[in-house]
């Protein structure tokens, strides 16, 4: 540099007093300005560089950033589906807990009546195939009971749906409430597996006997003490 050439020129002469020692004070002066001057270029240059790298960090970032917003709609899709998945998978589970529900009621024999084993054709354990009987249950509630009453065709004069009917049970020894429903619509022998014909074609007058089907009212068997076959005695109020 000229600075410090002119100090190592100027500093002999200035010995021999051949130049002024004024020159070679400037000289030096001059010397450590520029010195100076290129350390501050120095930390300027420094404090450049730094800059360039932060903004080139900069740079970087940004170009992350807009990576991944160019990849945002991608990683909003993935999401969905995953989200589409996980509800296609909560309907599979509630279908399988469904037919599993469904396949245990399956597993329960329900009676379609209330009432008590009459006769039962299966043991527990026993393999049984669909259709098959396995017990005949006999209704207790009242408004499954009823009367079959053969009364004489003569006695059906002044019959009619609707009538008051007092049924006295011989097993108990009590009277029942009930009502007329209908009366059949021919004699019993008419009904039976054989009906009776005249071959001979000799007339006997025979009184039949038509059947009138009697119900009981509501509520006069709460402890279910009616059965299926008992022997009855119904009267039927006519005025």
């Amino acid at each position: 540099m000229k600075a410090q050439d002119d100090v190592s020129r100027y500093k002999p002469l200035a010995e021999k007093d051949e130049i002024p020692q004024r020159q070679y004070t400037q000289a030096v002066d001059s010397q450590k300005a520029t010195a100076a001057a290129i350390e501050a270029a120095r930390a300027s240059a420094a404090a450049a560089e730094q800059a360039v790298t932060q903004a080139r960090a900069r740079i970087i970032q940004a170009e992350a950033g807009v990576q991944y917003a160019e990849t945002q709609p991608q990683q909003i899709s993935i999401q969905r589906s995953r989200a589409q998945a996980a509800d296609a998978e909560t309907q599979r589970a509630a279908a399988i807990l469904q037919q599993a529900q469904l396949n245990l009621e399956y597993a329960t024999v329900v009676a379609p009546v209330s009432g008590i084993v009459g006769q039962r054709s299966v043991q527990p354990g026993q393999n049984v195939a669909p259709g098959q009987q396995m017990m005949t249950v006999v209704p207790l509630d009242s408004q499954n009971i009823w009367v079959t009453a053969n009364f004489k065709e003569t006695q059906l004069r002044k019959m009619r749906p609707g009538q008051h009917v007092k049924i006295s049970v011989d097993t108990y020894g009590r009277k029942y409430d009930g009502h007329v429903l209908n009366i059949a619509g021919a004699s019993g022998a008419r009904y039976s597996l054989l009906p009776p014909e005249n071959a001979t074609g000799n007339y006997v007058k025979v009184v039949q006997r038509i059947p009138v089907k009697i119900i009981f009212e509501k509520g006069q068997d709460p402890e279910h003490l009616l059965r299926p076959g008992m022997s009855v005695e119904p009267r039927v109020k006519v005025q």
